[in-house]
């Protein structure tokens, strides 16, 4: 087991992780508390996958290879961050979009519907 969902909850019923392992590649020590998810379907158990800050994971969203949510990001939805993909900022991947291979979104960004962002795209929004 890489994490357990704590008895900590957010307003809107999301639980806080708990990592059981490190996991070096997101420096994260055994006992370090992570993001939030709705469920232990949303991020795997396998692979170096992790959720951290506030971020949230939730609906039938899935999180897992290497890949990283951080920050203020949200999945949700049917949406899948993979391998080594990093969502953060205050990014939004939602519907069924898919994250995967090395890229990136994040500032402000929002990916939905079908899209797919892969290889090593970075999706970055911004408010100017």
């Amino acid at each position: 087991m890489k994490y357990e969902l704590t008895d900590e909850t957010s307003g809107s019923g999301l639980r806080r992780i708990r990592a059981l392992r490190d996991i070096p590649r997101c420096g994260v020590k055994e006992g370090d508390l992570g993001g939030w998810v709705e469920s232990e379907g949303n991020l795997t158990q396998e692979g170096d996958c992790w959720v951290s800050d506030d971020a949230q994971v939730f609906g039938k969203a899935r999180v897992f290879g290497n890949a990283r949510v951080f920050d203020d990001a949200m999945v949700f939805d049917d949406a899948r961050v993979s391998d080594d993909a990093q969502v953060f900022g205050i990014a939004m991947v939602f519907d069924n979009a898919q994250v995967c291979g090395d890229a990136r979104v994040f500032g402000i960004a929002m990916v939905g519907g079908n899209a797919r962002v892969f290889n090593a795209a970075a999706c970055r929004g911004v408010i100017s």
